[in-house]
């Protein structure tokens, strides 16, 4: 473990999921986890957003030892994230890092602590590691592409002409990092998809609240992105790894019309009127010219960019579980 972990270790680790109707997949992420999280003292925080079936039964079952934060409505994913760490932050002595989970991400054993060593200051480059991710895999053993870079008017461009995976090669062009050497070795990059995260707590004390005005998707993004400005970078460790069961945003319209919008909104607040001009435009060609082809969950993002809700600061979305 990092010196600065060792010194600074206030208590166990905070493990955080955020459940919504999620009977049907805590049964094998709780199986899971007393494997994955082999050699740490960890704490389970489940904070369910309202779930109507037997999500939070099946947690009193299967984990009795779990704090279940019931927060009485569906507030989002940062909602639920943020009720969760509250309910950390209430533990005597605190807790030390936070490992941040969908309840359909499966890890693999030593997951959590290989994730946890990861965090602090990199003696090679002095970069204070704030968020580890490890490598993604689908139930087919076929590796995700979980890495991403900074959204930009090149990229979104970019991906409306060459896709995302063939312009992913190429840096200038696409959010999607592609390159397998990126998943070789440690990778620094802007942002990863947020299914498992360790975060560590400088990270979290410098950061403050996930933002709940992202319901569904960017929420993650902006987090990344809020931790890099002040100082605490994304990091790949290769040598973690879970399964996600998860995909549903590609082929629902709904899921997918609230992540296209919300790239948008992300970057309206991080840039200025011209550029975020230039992005929706990209963007709005990219999901046209899948939209012509047929493409049902891109006919419903060029709906939901074409109104005026779509790029309002206060447009929100759903959950992350509600599917």
């Amino acid at each position: 473990m990092h010196p600065q972990y060792e010194a600074a270790d206030r208590g166990p680790v905070a493990v955080l999921v955020v459940t919504w109707n999620s009977a049907a997949v805590l049964p094998g992420f709780l199986a899971a986890l007393p494997k994955a999280m082999a050699g740490l003292d960890w704490r389970l925080v489940v904070a369910d957003n309202d779930s109507a079936d037997d999500t939070v039964a099946v947690v009193r079952a299967l984990a009795p030892e779990a704090t279940v934060v019931e927060t009485g409505r569906n507030g989002g994913y940062s909602f639920g994230v943020n009720a969760a760490l509250r309910a950390a932050g209430d533990w005597e002595g605190g807790f030390s890092a936070a490992l941040v989970c969908n309840p359909d991400i499966r890890m693999s054993e030593g997951c959590a602590a290989t994730l946890v060593d990861a965090l602090g200051t990199e003696p090679a480059d002095g970069d204070r590691v704030g968020i580890a991710v490890p490598l993604l895999y689908e139930e087919d053993d076929a590796l995700i592409h979980s890495l991403r870079r900074e959204s930009s008017v090149s990229r979104a461009f970019g991906e409306a002409v060459l896709g995302n995976r063939r312009a992913g090669r190429f840096p200038a062009l696409s959010e999607l990092v592609t390159d397998p050497a990126a998943y070789a070795g440690r990778t620094r990059a802007d942002w990863a998809t947020g299914a498992l995260m360790a975060i560590s707590r400088e990270c979290l004390d410098a950061c403050g609240p996930w933002d709940e005005s992202f319901f569904l998707y960017s929420e993650e993004t902006e987090f990344c992105l809020r931790a890099r400005d002040l100082g605490h970078v994304t990091r790949l460790e290769p040598a973690a790894r879970a399964v996600h069961l998860g995909g549903d945003s590609r082929v629902s319209p709904r899921l997918w019309s609230l992540l296209t919008v919300n790239r948008v909104r992300l970057y309206r607040r991080r840039h200025g009127f011209a550029a975020t001009v230039a992005f929706r435009g990209a963007v709005l060609l990219r999901e046209l010219s899948r939209a012509a082809l047929g493409r049902a969950p891109s006919r419903a993002a060029v709906v939901a960019l074409l109104t005026t809700a779509a790029t309002s600061p206060a447009a929100g979305g759903q959950s992350r579980q509600e599917v």
